[in-house]
C-alpha cells in the first residue's frame, strides 16, 4: 500500500511551488536544502509522477505537478478549518470591520486568509472595499477605512501610515515555454527590451516597471497595455510578448492550457511586498486588531 505523505513533506513541495527554487523553500521553512530535496523527491516517488521540471531557472511545476499544488492546498485548508471549528473562538467580539485592500491583493492573497479569519471570528461582520492606493490611504486618514491590505511597496516612504509586511514577492520575466531567452544563460533588461512586452497596469504596476527601468536607461517595447492578468497570461502563453511580474500572480499555465515559464533577471528587480497598513494616529479599533494578528499569525504558520 502506498504511503501518504506527510503535512510536513507537503508544505515542502508548497514552498517549492510558489518559490520556484530549492533554496528560496529552504529560507522560508528554516529548514535545510536537503530535507527538502528530499521531501519532494520521496512524493514523487509516492505519487508515481514528476512534479516538477528542474531547470536552471529553477523548480517549474508540470502539469501533473499543478493540479497536485491545488489538491493540496485542499488539504491545508481543510486542517486550517478543523482547528478552527475546535479551538476556543471570541464571541465576544462583534462588531465591523472596514477592510480596504488593493485589487492584487483581492484577487491572488487575500481569499483563503479572510475564510479562516471569518470563521474564527462570526461575530465580526468584515466589509471589503476594493481600491487604488491613493483612496486607500485617503480612506485610513478620514476613518472610511479600519485597515488595508495593499501593496505597500508602492507607498511613499514619508506615509502617514503604520504598516506590517506579510510577504515580498520576487519579480520575474514570463516567457512562453518556447521562447529563445530560455536558452540564455543570463537574462537581463536589455534582452527583455528587444522583445514585445505586455503591460500590466493595475496597482500601479506599470509606474512601478519604469521606476526600475529608469536606471538601465532602457525601455520595454510595449505592445499591450492591461488591466488583466489573465490577458497577460494568455499573450505571454501564446508568444505574443512577455513581461516582468511578481510570483504571487504567477501560474505555470494559461486559460488555453498552454505553457509559462519564468527568468530570474541579471538585473535588479524590486520585490512586490504585501502588507497591512493602518493610520498611525488612530490606531486600531478591536475589530481591526483581531484581523492584524490573526493575519499575522496565519502568515507565520503558513
Amino acid at each position: 500500500m502506498a504511503r501518504t505523505p506527510s503535512l510536513r513533506k507537503l508544505r515542502y513541495f508548497v514552498a517549492v511551488a510558489e518559490s520556484g527554487k530549492v533554496t528560496q523553500a529552504a529560507v522560508d521553512l528554516n529548514v535545510s536544502q536537503s530535507s527538502i530535496t528530499t521531501g519532494v523527491r520521496e512524493i514523487e516517488e509516492e505519487l508515481g509522477v514528476k512534479l516538477f521540471d528542474r531547470q536552471a531557472q529553477g523548480m517549474l511545476l508540470t502539469r501533473e505537478g499543478t493540479r497536485f499544488l491545488q489538491q493540496v492546498r485542499h488539504v491545508f485548508q481543510a486542517v486550517d478549518e478543523a482547528f478552527d471549528s475546535t479551538r476556543v473562538h471570541s464571541p465576544t467580539l462583534t462588531g465591523r470591520l472596514e477592510l480596504a485592500m488593493s485589487y492584487t491583493v483581492a484577487g491572488y492573497f487575500l481569499p483563503p486568509l479572510l475564510a479562516q479569519f471569518q470563521r474564527r471570528y462570526p461575530g465580526v461582520e468584515v466589509r471589503l472595499h476594493e481600491a487604488p492606493r491613493p483612496v486607500i490611504q485617503a480612506g485610513l486618514k478620514n476613518a472610511t477605512f479600519d485597515l488595508a491590505i495593499m501593496l505597500v511597496s508602492n507607498l511613499e516612504p514619508d506615509t502617514p501610515l503604520e504598516t506590517h509586511l506579510l510577504i515580498r514577492s520576487p519579480r520575474r520575466l514570463w516567457v512562453g515555454s518556447h521562447h529563445p531567452l530560455l536558452e540564455r544563460r543570463q537574462v537581463g533588461l536589455e534582452d527583455v527590451a528587444q522583445e514585445p512586452y505586455i503591460m500590466l497596469n493595475v496597482d500601479e504596476a506599470e509606474q512601478t516597471a519604469l521606476k526600475y527601468w529608469a536606471p538601465s536607461g532602457l525601455a520595454p517595447r510595449t505592445l499591450f497595455s492591461t488591466s488583466s492578468v489573465e490577458a497577460v497570461r494568455s499573450l505571454v502563453a501564446n508568444g505574443a510578448g512577455i513581461s516582468i511580474l511578481s510570483d504571487m500572480v504567477y501560474r505555470p499555465w494559461s486559460l488555453e492550457g498552454r505553457r509559462i515559464e519564468h527568468i530570474d533577471l541579471s538585473d535588479p528587480i524590486p520585490t512586490m511586498d504585501v502588507g497591512l497598513a493602518w493610520d498611525a494616529g488612530r490606531g486600531l479599533t478591536p475589530t481591526a486588531q483581531a484581523f492584524h494578528d490573526a493575519l499575522i499569525e496565519a502568515m507565520a504558520v503558513g
